[in-house]
């Protein structure tokens, strides 16, 4: 099975249609799938809901298509840093689905493992837990949560074998690995592909049958804040 593809747009090719739920890893700027993003632009998609955990800012990342008014929902569980993000939903021109972070991880990775909802603490008399089941464990309330079964996931990854074997470098993993489980089809943008077999098992982050397709790519890697120590007098 060809994994790899020449570009993000070839990697899409055929994936997109206007109101698909896309899952979408990173965190903040950090492990977003940022070619893939351009790319969904450039299609011209759109009424998209997103399951990230957050948008980006304003012109990086899931924002660069709230600019564009491609996103129609968020499913986030962090909205700050993007101005365009708070007018639209402000207006109500954006749907919100609020998510704590642990229960966004989990509603992603559970869809991936086939687990259409579950049980848990988090949101418990907030307006989290609004409309949702109840259900008492040893004398504790739980909420029920559903997995996200997503059309498509779009993940960035460190390096990956041809079979799309994944190793995610350091905090750039966050919500990666989940993201890419919950999609009928994975698409993930590398830095770097290398022979198969050249990967240590024991370092697989990721196994390939979780990934259908496969793009390298040169990243920007952008700082989100950026913070520095005064210089001190000689």
């Amino acid at each position: 099975m060809k994994k790899i593809y020449g570009s993000a747009a070839e990697a899409l090719d055929g994936l997109l249609h206007d109101g698909m739920l896309i899952a979408a890893g990173g965190f903040g700027l950090c492990g977003i799938p940022e070619l893939l993003l351009n790319a969904i632009k450039d299609s011209g998609v759109k009424d998209l809901t997103f399951a990230s955990n957050n948008a980006g800012v304003d012109d990086f990342g899931i924002g660069i298509l709230l600019q564009t008014k491609q996103v129609k929902k968020m499913m986030s569980s962090y909205v700050g840093e993007n101005a365009e993000f708070m007018r639209q939903y402000l207006s109500g021109e954006l749907e919100l689905e609020f998510n704590p972070q642990g229960t966004l991880a989990e509603r992603m990775r559970a869809g991936g493992c086939g687990i259409p909802g579950f049980y848990t603490k988090t949101g418990v008399g907030t307006v989290v837990a609004e409309g949702k089941e109840h259900k008492e464990f040893n004398g504790e309330t739980y909420i029920l949560e559903e997995g996200i079964f997503a059309d498509l996931s779009i993940v960035k990854a460190w390096k990956a074998d041809p079979t799309g074997n994944l190793v995610f470098r350091k905090t750039a993993r966050n919500f990666n690995p989940p993201a890419a489980m919950c999609g009928k089809v994975c698409v993930v943008e590398v830095e770097e592909i290398v022979p198969t077999g050249s990967l240590d098992p024991d370092t697989i982050h990721l196994p390939g049958i979780y990934v259908h397709r496969l793009i390298q790519g040169e990243h920007e890697k952008r700082i989100e804040q950026r913070t520095t120590r005064k210089k001190e007098d000689a």
